[in-house]
């Protein structure tokens, strides 16, 4: 019984911590876009130094060393530019679409995972999966709506690579943890290599900025650094199978705060590819639970 209530306890506080992280990504796609006009490059510059400066700390406290193997290092650089594609694209589309659009995008990142789990895990997918990963993509094009008069179909596009790259970045994570390598290390590495990319696009066209949107940049790097480590936590007291479908709050509080701040109101169809993408990852979901019951 104390067992039972313990794993109850644990899947609760999994819940918790991925719902917090949630809204932590989605307050800081909320602080890219009030940070004004500003370049894409800048914004990731600034967002990354944060989330960097974090992990630098949280490795210092941990008396961790700040070391790499070597065979892991090939992985960590795929992941760092994987991810750091997939971030300035996020951001790109953040800037021009709503911001429950961009999030939208950004969440297909693990039906992208499982593609490309394929060749680079050599894990094959269930049928469901497949299935899922499908409707998943016809849910994304009531998104972007490709059309030849569809003026957001260049950020849509964007903000759909952005996805591709945190799944393919996803991908090599789960590689890296196979092997055991920390994720304070990951993630300083994942957070130092987007700023060198940034760095030189921030000198030849920095933009002086007001305090407000430099301390806009600052909360959005805070705000990713609390979804990172509520993600983190999150999956260290209950399974990815069993919470992982709560990450999708993230559109909601998105769009929460696009509508509360900025006036924003998801178009229909728009409305209606976030219901075929969320359910999906529902069924998916539910699936994962019923499967390991059985098990």
């Amino acid at each position: 019984m104390d067992n039972k209530i313990k794993n109850m306890n644990n899947h609760v506080k999994g819940i918790l911590c991925i719902i917090a992280a949630a809204a932590g990504f989605s307050f800081m796609t909320f602080f890219v876009r009030i940070s004004g006009d500003l370049p894409t490059m800048q914004k990731v510059f600034f967002r990354n130094a944060v989330a960097l400066v974090i992990a630098v700390v949280t490795l210092i406290l941990s008396g961790e060393k700040f070391s790499i193997e070597k065979r892991n290092r090939m992985d960590i650089l795929m992941r760092c530019l994987f991810g750091t594609s997939g971030v300035i694209g996020n951001f790109y589309a953040i800037d021009r679409l709503d911001l429950s659009d961009a999030n939208m995008l950004n969440k297909l990142s693990p039906f992208f995972a499982i593609i490309m789990s394929i060749p680079i895990l050599k894990e094959k997918p269930s049928k469901t999966d497949v299935g899922a990963t499908i409707i998943a993509f016809m849910g994304a094009l009531f998104i972007i709506r490709p059309s030849g008069t569809n003026l957001q179909l260049i950020p849509a596009l964007t903000g759909l690579y952005g996805g591709f790259g945190a799944g393919m970045a996803y991908v090599f994570v789960r590689k890296l943890g196979k092997k055991g390598e920390r994720t304070p290390i990951i993630v300083m590495c994942f957070s130092f290599f987007s700023c060198l990319v940034a760095l030189p696009f921030l000198i030849l066209d920095y933009h002086p900025m007001e305090p407000k949107q430099l301390i806009c940049l600052i909360m959005a790097g805070v705000s990713a650094a609390v979804g990172q480590f509520g993600i983190t936590s999150a999956y260290k007291f209950a399974p990815a199978k069993d919470i992982s479908v709560f990450d999708y709050t993230q559109v909601i509080f998105a769009a929460l705060w696009g509508i509360l701040f900025l006036g924003e109101i998801p178009v229909p169809l728009s409305i209606v590819g976030y219901v075929i993408i969320i359910g999906v990852a529902v069924f998916r979901w539910h699936i994962a639970r019923k499967g390991s019951r059985t098990n």
